[in-house]
């Protein structure tokens, strides 16, 4: 077993539009989760969470989540900070039925391995990180949540 921690660097919250969504598609359905705004608040980063990024999240047809977002940071000091992500969340195994029908659960789970990209002198370490974000989205109110960590 190799030995690891978890360091908390900042925690988010953002705001999405409604999703579009495609579908069903084979492999799902497609529903794409613009962000709005956000702020991003933390021991390690504080700033907030430009328009126009998002999620293009695929919901499978056994229920499961696929997370694939972009989205792009300004630091309070004026970095610009890149961020990718993917991951899962659960929608259970009647899920994907109920998304069809655009029922969404009231919070949600996800899991997600975000990576950073900066050219910003003071937060080039972010670039050689792996990180974990723990965290749930409440689709009712077109809110997401997540804690990020730095996996040390």
């Amino acid at each position: 077993m190799f030995d690891y921690s978890l360091e908390h660097l900042f925690s988010y919250v953002v705001s999405v539009e409604k999703p579009q969504m495609i579908g069903p598609l084979p492999e799902g359905i497609r529903a794409i989760f613009y962000v709005t705004k956000g702020e991003i608040t933390g021991p390690k980063l504080r700033g907030r969470i430009l328009p126009g990024g998002g999620d293009w999240f695929t919901v499978r047809t056994d229920g499961v989540g696929i997370v694939d977002g972009r989205v792009t940071y300004e630091s309070d000091d004026g970095a610009l900070i890149y961020v990718a992500y993917n991951g899962v969340a659960d929608f259970g195994e009647d899920g994907y039925q109920n998304f069809l029908r655009r029922e969404f659960p009231a919070s949600l789970k996800h899991r997600v391995a975000p990576r950073f990209h900066t050219s910003h002198p003071k937060y080039l370490w972010l670039n050689r990180l792996q990180c974990l974000g723990i965290g749930a989205g409440d689709l009712q109110r077109s809110e997401i949540s997540s804690d990020f960590y730095a996996v040390r």
